[in-house]
């Protein structure tokens, strides 16, 4: 990330000689950027650029306090050298990148700043991408080969120019063009914005399995949507949070490609008809038209290339209404543009009104069915004039990345139904072999549900669907279960149906009688006189007390009827995995317990993996030479089991040496980059005590702030040679969005940026402890803070992280982990070694004991968490009010309260680990060994078993290498 100060100057302003102004540059690359590509097509191209100019002297602002350097004249008049066929060379880059400075950059033509040098070096990138990415297209389509399509609300990309250069293993050859044009490529990249198409670890993980697909050959495609704004853009004020919308794409995204020939439309609301050959249709209601954008995704050292295919949303200029414009009615005669384009305006709409609500359901359904559309389009051009519709599950596979896309299961119905007219048998059973479902969460408040009533307005015969299925689920619960024991069928139904809080199919109300309710029994009106008993010592209790005059009891209202998405997702796929060994057992023990009794075939566990490439290869190339230089090859990149010949090396001080100083040098960029971002100078001899992810109670940075406290406290209470002598100074780093309406979240990070306020400010502390929050982490902040990172803090209450992938990241990069045995956590401690991970708290199985222990009053709080409550009330980080941030930590029960995510019971546990934390870094001989072995366990984490594992058990797919 760190970057030198740069002061662009005047670029020469006469033209080179005829010998820098070529065409043909020397170098090509196979069949190219025409379907069909009989002719060849150059790698890069130049068209007699005009010379680079540059207008008045720009600074950039940098972490860096290195020396300024100047742009240089342009030594592009010798005749460029051939370059080879797959690897072009840096004066045929350095000609690429100028041409496209002058023609496709958008901006001016007389300046080559830092952005502008940026979108020209991405264009001239993105040209040796499109010849892959066509020629990995044309290859598949010729073979016809069985694709996946991974489904999924986000996609947490990052940037893409350095991850591009350097699976083409072009990272030198462009670096050596652009200081030929007088620009650092370091400079150049840190200009790219972070694509704002994800939030968490499940975008991330999305973006990870796309490298790995495109790295190990495999046939796939992401669908996404093209979030205009992405989440939000985050703001650190004096006030806490605040979000404003993002901005990456105000100046254009110069990897994708607009694709104005695949549109598709998507239809709302309106009414389901029977058409005149029996046929359901659905007609009328509000139409839109989903758009494809393509962005290639390079593999590493192959020439494969898939493609993320994201929607945008519009309606035909039609729709424009030009006479309501002209009366002044400007808002209405936009209003169907509107509509269409605000759907991926942001990921995530809030929804607590009934309109987010809306919104957030056509998000999802304009995924689902603008994918799946293009998804049948190309299965039926492969299939030629007669379509096997039997074999779209031979051809297709289709991965809904949590609950997100489960509308694609009665969207596939639908059209196969109601447009390809197949039967209900034939769609269902294609449907079934078609689709999979990975669950990300056991919280029920993410396991979706929405509103029947919603849904049957919006997506009318997505409703009829799902009540049939929910009809044959019905029949097959009550066929494996049997009517012996009503009370047993009647959970497993009440567990296991789609449809929650919903009548039973008349075909099967025989089974289960509804409980009467008193009140409403007493207000129904008797057939007949004769029916009602007048003697007084046999009335019923409610009406001798409407005789006294005493109230009857309100009669309860009706719970809202539901669809349950999770379980529609399990009913219709034909896998569901977890993704941590751990989780997979709640998914079946707890989560799914019936669904798994009933189809235990189907539940499967695929521990997350992230990629080797970003995630350490570029991020942290320091790092990356000295394992290549010890494991003697770079394998290990693309086999991460290599990673494990570092054991034998571990207790080298040699090695350690080299370790250390690498850390450090990460460390120092970090340095940079806080006082930049923050204002506060913090040591790189203190240790880095990281903890970056999105804010929510059931991760607890509380845990994590209130543990910051509690060592504050005990320091003010020392004199400054014991504080030496007792805390090993600390830098305790903080990143993580809360949720725009999640008030809690909210308030955490305030109150971790008072705390921060206070601790920073202390000259009595000075060093020994300092703590900074991270305005707006992504993933390129992330791709600074791992490398540098030496301990990280992964406390989830055990049993509710499904499994995280920052904690492989940071193990894989060296750092030791502090945790609880929760999510992929307990795998990562069996591979490193229980020595060099650092463990605390209650364990999952002991999770609702502790809570029932809690209602019944009997949870007694260690003294020192009272402690640290006191110290913060009494007003020394601020005037801010935190009762309601630690009455959530108190009382026995209510919603809100009682400490559900256990900080209180595993508060002494932490406190106590940390001591132990501090112990083992004072020992530096044995903490380098310790983060040796980290990296060196690290390696079955990688995204590529993770897809291996996918492509073998659940897709049925088979690796295609380009010829």
């Amino acid at each position: 990330m760190a970057a030198s100060q740069l002061s662009a100057t005047t670029m020469p302003t006469t033209a080179p000689p005829p010998s820098a102004r070529r065409d043909d540059l020397r170098g090509s690359l196979g069949s190219g950027l025409g379907r069909g590509g009989k002719k060849p097509a150059l790698l890069f191209r130049a068209r007699n650029a005009r010379p680079l100019r540059t207008g008045r002297p720009l600074t950039v602002t940098s972490v860096s306090s290195e020396p300024k350097q100047r742009l240089e004249d342009s030594p592009l008049d010798e005749e460029p050298s051939s370059p080879s066929p797959l690897k072009p060379d840096a004066a045929s880059i350095a000609s690429s990148i100028k041409y496209h400075a002058e023609f496709t950059a958008p901006f001016s033509p007389d300046k080559f700043e830092f952005l502008k040098a940026f979108f020209a070096t991405a264009q001239s990138v993105r040209d040796a991408l499109i010849i892959n990415w066509n020629a990995t297209y044309d290859y598949c389509e010729k073979l016809n080969v069985k694709q996946a399509y991974y489904l999924s609300m986000e996609f947490l990309q990052g940037r893409a120019l350095l991850n591009a250069i350097g699976n083409l293993e072009l990272t030198g050859a462009y670096a050596e063009a652009l200081s030929k044009l007088g620009h650092d490529l370091e400079n150049v990249a840190v200009q790219e914005a972070d694509a704002a198409l994800g939030n968490g670890g499940l975008g991330r993980l999305a973006s990870c399995f796309l490298d790995s697909l495109a790295t190990l050959n495999y046939p796939a495609w992401g669908y996404g949507l093209r979030y205009r704004y992405g989440l939000f853009k985050q703001q650190i004020t004096k006030d806490g949070q605040e979000e404003v919308a993002e901005s990456w794409l105000e100046m254009g995204n110069p990897w994708e490609v607009m694709r104005n020939d695949v549109s598709y439309p998507v239809k709302f609301y309106g009414k389901v008809v029977l058409g005149s050959d029996g046929k359901r249709c659905w007609i009328g209601g509000e139409d839109i038209r989903a758009v494809a954008f393509d962005v290639p995704i390079p593999g590493y050292k192959t020439k494969t290339t898939i493609n993320l295919r994201l929607w945008s949303t519009k309606v035909p200029s039609e729709e424009f209404d030009l006479s309501a414009f002209n009366a002044g009615e400007h808002t209405k005669a936009n209003e169907a543009l509107l509509n269409a384009e605000k759907i991926c305006h942001i990921l995530y709409p809030g929804d607590e009104s009934i309109e987010g609500k809306i919104l957030r359901l056509k998000q999802q359904y304009t995924l689902c069915s603008a994918s799946l559309q293009d998804i049948i389009a190309r299965f039926e051009k492969r299939s030629g004039t007669y379509v096997k519709w039997e074999e779209f599950p031979e051809k297709v596979a289709v991965q809904m990345n949590d609950t997100h896309p489960t509308l694609c299961i009665p969207e596939l119905m639908r059209i196969l139904m109601d447009i390809k007219g197949l039967s209900w048998k034939e769609a269902w059973n294609i449907t079934r072999r078609t689709v999979a479902y990975t669950n990300h969460t056991v919280l029920p408040e993410a396991l979706e549900k929405w509103s029947l009533e919603l849904m049957q307005k919006l997506l009318p015969r997505h409703v009829e669907i799902i009540e049939m299925i929910d009809e044959e689920l019905v029949g097959t619960i009550i066929a494996e279960c049997g009517t012996k024991d009503p009370v047993l069928l009647e959970k497993k139904l009440k567990e296991m149906r789609i449809l929650e809080n919903v009548d039973l199919p008349p075909a099967f109300a025989e089974f289960i009688k509804p409980e009467e309710d008193p009140v409403a029994s007493f207000e129904k009106e008797p057939e007949t006189s004769k029916e009602l008993n007048i003697n007084c010592e046999d009335e019923p209790d409610n009406i001798q007390a409407q005789e006294n005059n005493e109230e009857l009891p309100e009669p309860e209202p009706e719970p809202p009827k539901m669809v349950r998405m999770a379980n529609l997702c399990v009913v219709c796929s034909h896998a569901v995995n977890g993704v941590a060994e751990i989780h997979s057992e709640i998914v079946k023990k707890e989560v799914f317990q019936e669904f798994f009794t009933l189809w235990p075939e189907k539940f499967q566990n695929k521990t997350n993996g992230v990629t080797p490439r970003r995630w350490i290869r570029f991020c942290n190339p320091t790092l990356s030479k000295i394992i290549t230089k010890w494991i003697g090859t770079e394998d290990w990149i693309l086999r991460t089991d290599k990673l494990a010949e570092l054991h034998k090396f571990a207790d080298n001080e040699d090695l350690q040496t080299q370790w250390r100083a690498a850390k450090r040098s990460n460390k120092m960029k970090v340095v940079r980059f806080l006082k930049e971002k923050t204002g506060y100078a913090v040591s790189p001899d203190a240790m880095f005590d990281i903890q970056v992810k999105r804010i929510h109670e059931y991760k607890r940075q509380l845990l994590n702030i209130f543990g910051i406290v509690y060592r504050y406290k005990k320091m003010k209470a020392m004199n400054p040679a014991e504080r030496i002598a007792k805390f090993v100074p600390r830098v305790c780093i903080f990143g993580g969005k809360a949720f725009a309406t999640y008030v809690q979240a909210k308030r955490i990070v305030k109150f971790i940026t008072d705390v921060a306020a206070t601790i920073n400010h202390d000259p009595e502390i000075g060093d020994l402890l300092k703590v900074v929050f991270v305005p707006d982490y992504n993933v390129s902040v992330a791709e600074l803070l791992i490398p540098a990172s030496e301990l990280s803090q992964h406390i989830s209450t055990a049993g509710m992280e499904a499994s995280g992938t920052s904690n492989m990241k940071f193990a894989m990069n060296g750092c030791v982990l502090i945790g609880t045995l929760d999510g992929a956590n307990v795998e990562i401690r069996q591979e490193v070694g229980e020595d060099n991970f650092f463990l605390f708290g209650a364990r999952a199985h002991e999770i609702a004991g502790l809570r029932k222990e809690r209602a019944e009053g009997k949870f007694v709080p260690d003294p020192r968490f009272e402690e640290v409550k006191a110290f913060i009330r009494s007003g020394i980080f601020g005037p801010y009010n935190y009762d309601e941030m630690i009455g959530s930590l108190e009382g026995n029960e209510g919603f809100g309260q009682a400490d559900y995510f256990l900080v209180g019971k595993d508060f002494p546990s932490y406190i106590e680990c940390q001591e132990e934390v501090d112990a083992a870094y004072r020992d530096q001989k044995r903490w380098m060994r310790m983060s040796i072995l980290n990296t060196a366990g690290s390696y079955k984490f990688s995204s590529d078993r993770t897809i291996h594992e996918y492509a073998g058990d659940i897709w049925n797919i088979t690796p295609v290498e380009l010829p």
